[in-house]
């Protein structure tokens, strides 16, 4: 099996992802697949791309949910993909050396001359964060587009990876969450970012930023919201608050 650095490395390149303003619209998950297709690994297979079983491999995917509490109703769209963890158990349980942990940065990638396609390590990973190739047969997965990061021929602005260059909300940040100085590892302090399930013990230095509580009731309140809000005047001292108000009586 493969081994884990002995001593982690000190720079941990990743991503700080902000549940509270992607809009789910899937500009990071398209720009990665061209970027990646046309990388230095194998393409990302498209079969059947257009019709009614269309199969492939992504590095990166959004889920949506629909999140309600007593008072509240909003929708969260998660984006999902390597987590580049600190004791990546996909690293570990692969037979080959095909998946490991590079030293320098700490971004975890897969030699696809040395991957069977055997899928252990897909199964090892708790976040499904892997997908095998259905043409190529070999696992793929986020390389945090290290043949952009490194890339001294493009401009200074391009050397990030391909879904932080793309969004259009600015809801991926890309950094070094090893060092605390840094402007991800303030974002993540400033915003109370979290590791995603913790209880995997898997360290992932990929964080998410909370969606903000949304202060548009659900149906069944929001009735007797109107009728409140109808009896007082906006607070035209603080702006935000008075678009607040209005924002909620339209719905």
């Amino acid at each position: 099996m493969t081994m884990l650095p002995e001593e982690p490395s000190a720079k941990k390149l990743g991503l700080v992802i902000d549940l509270d303003i992607c809009v789910g619209c899937h500009a990071c998950v398209v720009n990665c697949k061209e970027w990646n297709t046309g990388s230095e690994g194998a393409p990302l297979s498209d079969v059947n791309a257009y019709g009614a079983q269309q199969t492939g491999a992504w590095l990166n995917r959004i889920h949506t949910f629909e999140v309600k509490t007593d008072s509240t109703a909003q929708v969260v769209h998660f984006p999902k993909s390597c987590l580049h963890c600190t004791d990546a158990p996909c690293v570990t349980v692969c037979p080959t050396g095909a998946s490991y942990k590079r030293v320098d940065d700490g971004i975890v990638l897969v030699n696809e001359d040395h991957c069977i396609g055997c899928g252990l390590c897909a199964w090892a990973c708790p976040y499904g964060a892997r997908e095998m190739d259905p043409v190529e047969q070999v696992m793929k997965k986020c390389t945090l587009c290290v043949d952009r990061i490194y890339n001294e021929n493009l401009p200074e602005e391009d050397r990030v990876p391909a879904c932080v260059r793309t969004c259009p909300t600015g809801a991926r940040a890309f950094g070094d969450l090893g060092d605390p100085e840094s402007d991800v590892s303030q974002l993540v302090r400033d915003r109370g970012g979290f590791d995603l399930m913790p209880e995997q013990e898997t360290s992932p230095v990929n964080k998410y930023l909370p969606p903000r509580e949304k202060r548009h009731l659900i149906a069944s309140d929001r009735s007797q919201s109107e009728s409140s809000t109808e009896q007082q005047s906006p607070d035209m001292n603080g702006f935000w608050g008075w678009v607040d108000t209005t924002l909620a009586k339209l719905g």
